[in-house]
């Protein structure tokens, strides 16, 4: 089912000051931008972009800030400098084995510390395939599917979609060709053995 956001991203729009709002359609309908200041659709975007003109900054420079989940105390704060571009890039290539023009998927939300992770794949050349829903729509291997379809060589997910997805009684290999992943990532909580045997 389509849910159009437009009245929210309007109502947010009106109460802050931006540069640019640059809106990415997710249905093939051209969306009807009025009322949103400095709303530009991301294909019209594209066409008048310049040169990028990049800045040298410090390996301290703030470059994200995020919040802990508080699952261990009061949700703090945490900025990270743009070093942390160097690290995601090298966990990119040496941990993940991760190549140019090969596809990478995390199933996160923009929320999360991983969708940073994420995007950050981008400077090695990689697809980044996202996923906007439930993860058990239409059933289990939904996420499986799109990893199938997209031909995905890193997916990642929590150890709680594991669990679950153990606990449906879904087969991964009897219902799914994965033979393009290489590595299966997970974070959030600790994996635990019998997830581990289940998806391996």
């Amino acid at each position: 089912k389509w849910i159009s956001v437009l009245d929210k991203v309007r109502e947010i729009a009106s109460r802050i000051d931006l540069q640019k709002i640059i809106v990415v359609p997710g249905s093939p309908d051209r969306p009807d931008l009025t009322g949103i200041q400095n709303s530009v659709l991301l294909e019209d975007f594209l066409v008048d972009a310049g040169d990028i003109d990049f800045v040298p900054r410090s390996f301290m420079d703030p470059v994200y800030i995020m919040y802990s989940s508080g699952t261990t105390g009061l949700p703090k704060c945490m900025v990270q400098g743009s070093g942390v571009l160097l690290n995601h890039l090298k966990e990119h290539v040496l941990h993940c084995d991760l190549r140019k023009e090969e596809s990478t998927f995390y199933f996160t939300t923009c929320g999360w510390m991983m969708w940073n992770w994420l995007v950050s794949a981008l400077a090695v050349g990689s697809k980044v395939v996202l996923f906007d829903g439930n993860p058990f729509h239409p059933g289990p291997g939904a996420l499986f599917r799109l990893a199938e379809k997209e031909k995905c060589n890193v997916f990642g997910t929590s150890a709680r979609y594991f669990a679950a997805l153990e606990q449906s009684g879904h087969d991964i290999p009897g219902e799914h060709n994965l033979s393009s992943i290489r590595a299966f990532l997970s974070t959030g909580s600790p994996l635990l053995p019998e997830q581990f045997d289940y998806i391996y």
